[in-house]
């Protein structure tokens, strides 16, 4: 008796590896089973269905400019992904259900199925690798990713904590109602004056810290870079001109607008 079977069909375009997804459908229907399994067929070919393991989710705040990172890197290599947002005011950053993600109590924090990251540049050195072939492609292959991962260790290392560091003082303070720290800002302008000196040499030898082609490298930057465009700090981008133009090339791209748009 049919009317209280189950048929299943098998669509082989959701990986590049060919893997299936088992779609399991109720029958009777107004169809005959053969033009029922062909409609239903002819649509997931149309409209592919993402098997839940392979949905991406990123925890975190729009405002958090680690969280940013992640979402530049996905937005550059056109990938969809789950916006989790989490409430760090009420403390939801610290509470198990996230702790079991990242330990350490920050965000971001990523998942995918059983995959879980944190440490946004890590997250994006997973993505740029694992979906090479997506999007803008982030890294590049063979004896250039030498300087590449230079220029990425320089973002870490000597850009990100005096440029943290300021944000913190003329961006986050102020919204947050908390004064700022003068002898801070002095300190740290004047460490970032240095950065930026070795920042407007190797931008006059090419168009993009890694090479010639924007990279995570350069993506890296742009959080920290959008907020202290916002501040008096401004002034040391603008008054380099390779800096400047590099600032003004990257800040436009398509992807980072996206990330912008999400906090409005």
């Amino acid at each position: 008796m049919l009317g209280k079977c189950r048929y299943f069909i098998t669509c082989r375009r959701m990986e590049p590896s060919g893997e299936g997804i088992m779609l399991y459908i109720p029958y009777p229907t107004p169809l005959g089973i053969t033009q029922y399994l062909s409609s239903v067929q002819s649509f997931l070919y149309r409209n592919p269905v993402k098997k839940m393991a392979e949905i991406m989710k990123v925890h975190g705040s729009v405002i958090s400019t680690a969280t940013q990172r992640v979402f530049a890197c996905l937005n550059e290599k056109e990938l969809e992904f789950e916006f989790i947002p989490i409430n760090m005011a009420v403390g939801e950053h610290k509470k198990d259900s996230f702790l079991a993600i990242n330990p350490f109590g920050q965000v971001p924090a990523f998942e995918q199925g059983d995959l879980k990251l944190f440490e946004s540049r890590a997250i994006t050195q997973y993505i740029a690798h694992g979906y090479a072939d997506k999007g803008t492609t982030l890294i590049i292959p063979g004896r250039p990713m030498a300087t590449l991962s230079v220029w990425m260790e320089v973002e870490a290392h000597q850009f990100d904590p005096v440029a943290s560091k300021l944000n913190w003082e003329l961006f986050f303070k102020p919204m947050f109602g908390m004064p700022t720290d003068n002898a801070a800002v002095e300190e740290n302008e004047a460490k970032l004056t240095k950065v930026l000196d070795v920042y407007e040499a190797r931008l006059a030898q090419s168009k993009y810290l890694g090479g010639d082609i924007f990279t995570l490298a350069d993506l890296h930057h742009l959080p920290n870079i959008s907020c202290a465009m916002k501040t008096q700090v401004k002034k040391l981008f603008d008054s380099r001109p390779h800096v400047s133009a590099w600032v003004a090339d990257i800040t436009s791209r398509p992807a980072w607008c996206k990330v912008v748009a999400m906090g409005k």
